[in-house]
């Protein structure tokens, strides 16, 4: 996906979101708490968020992280360059299902890339699956490397990160809300 094709889904998703729960961009402010001024940026597509700021949005609103990457009903799978971001790569295999409440995606980080994650919505449970190279997964105060066909679940619901301790290293993330 470009970088302006990135700026106009996500666009397009949060406004048809937002326009959907009829909710302006100041009670999207503050149930997201990302600012109106960087909202309204994003709606415009004059921005596009940082992983992070995407994870606040869709906590805040309620969703899915995939809805911002997959046109409704599509099965997938949809791939999601982050511009800001160009050693991760994030193809969603099978967006959000509502009946099993789960999400599944393939991250690939490069140049031994660290992804930092705020804390996602009280509840939620990932998994993670090391496809290729190494990984070392930061969970609160615990840390653990992951090789190839390791996995480990954890609640997703305190800070976390990602590491590729590799050149590159691929993981299957599983994300299951509950």
């Amino acid at each position: 996906m470009s970088a302006d094709l990135f700026r106009e889904t996500i666009a397009n998703r949060l406004k048809s979101c937002r326009k959907s729960k009829e909710m302006s961009l100041d009670a999207v402010a503050r149930a997201t708490e990302v600012s109106k001024a960087m909202l309204g940026q994003i709606e415009r597509g004059e921005s596009a968020p940082t992983i992070a700021t995407l994870w606040k949005i869709a906590r805040g609103l309620g969703i899915s992280f995939s809805s911002f990457f997959t046109p409704e009903g599509a099965p997938g799978p949809a791939l999601a360059d982050f511009p800001d971001d160009p050693d991760m790569q994030v193809r969603v295999l099978f967006p959000f299902d509502p009946q099993t409440r789960l999400e599944i995606f393939e991250v690939t980080l490069t140049n031994h890339h660290r992804q930092r994650s705020t804390a996602h919505q009280i509840g939620l449970v990932e998994y993670v699956v090391v496809l290729r190279g190494q990984l070392e997964l930061r969970h609160g105060a615990d840390a653990v490397r992951l090789a190839e066909g390791d996995a480990r679940r954890f609640h997703a619901d305190v800070p976390h990160e990602y590491r590729a301790v590799t050149e590159t290293a691929v993981f299957q993330n599983i994300i299951c809300y509950t």
